[in-house]
């Protein structure tokens, strides 16, 4: 396991941090070992959810420039999840947090917009200055964040780099929740925790129908659901699960999902 990269399990819960001072920059040989460390979370069926973390100020301010430096090419091969390991990982069907400790700059932004939902501490910010270094944020910020701005603030972001404070993310609808840092962990898996609770092929379901319908209308959306090319959502309505969560609710008592 690389260094950078550790790893803890807590009742479903994997929780991944970098810890790369001093500002958490990715490489490749990062790339790969963040990539490990969400194959593991899909592969290993008792992980539910994974939180992804940083230390120290940064979250990750993206990119290692100093690798940049050294000949490590700016289109170099990231692994198969693509940079920091998450952002091209696109048949991942268990949940991702990002939680977000302090600076999320450049890639480290595109790592947290790779997530399904972003818990970040209200010190955090959030940037995409690869203009002013002659690039662009092409490992998801350009694709991703229009999806998730209104397109002008989006655009403002993407063309000037200018940072985002956490209050005004949440205020756009880009991040769940705003913590003191001190309590960012705990909030994070209080969210995990939550995910937990959700029958996993439910949760997959969801997160396979909001890929494969994100870019169409709802009528459309509905033909794409009902028409049969969507394993994760038939593997839901045919499982045991599906009998269970009534069955539990009609008996007053927790459902104990067999993810089958």
């Amino acid at each position: 396991m690389n260094p950078d990269v550790s790893t803890a399990v807590d009742g479903g819960v994997l929780t991944i941090t970098l810890d790369r001072p001093k500002a958490n920059a990715i490489n490749v040989a990062t790339s790969q070992a963040l990539y490990a460390a969400f194959a593991r979370l899909q592969q290993e069926p008792a992980l539910r959810v994974a939180i992804i973390t940083g230390t120290g100020r940064f979250f990750s301010a993206g990119w290692d420039l100093s690798a940049a430096v050294a000949g490590e090419a700016i289109d170099a091969d990231h692994g198969p999840g693509g940079f920091a390991g998450l952002t091209e990982l696109f048949a991942l069907d268990k949940p991702v947090i990002a939680a977000v400790n302090g600076l999320a700059i450049g890639g480290g932004f595109e790592l947290a917009l790779a997530a399904d939902l972003i818990v970040a501490a209200d010190s955090a910010e959030f940037a995409l200055p690869e203009v002013k270094l002659g690039m662009m944020a092409d490992s998801g910020g350009v694709l991703r964040l229009p999806k998730r701005l209104p397109r002008a603030i989006a655009t403002e972001l993407l063309l000037t780099g200018r940072r985002m404070g956490a209050a005004e993310a949440q205020r756009w609808g880009l991040v769940n929740r705003v913590v003191p840092l001190a309590q960012l962990a705990a909030a994070a898996h209080e969210l995990a925790r939550e995910l937990v609770a959700a029958a996993p092929l439910a949760l997959a379901a969801v997160k396979q129908v909001l890929r494969a319908t994100e870019a169409v209308s709802v009528q459309d959306g509905y033909r794409v659901l009902r028409g049969g090319g969507l394993p994760a959502y038939r593997a839901m309505l045919s499982s045991a699960d599906a009998q269970e969560g009534p069955q539990a609710f009609a008996d007053k008592r927790p459902p104990v999902w067999r993810n089958v």
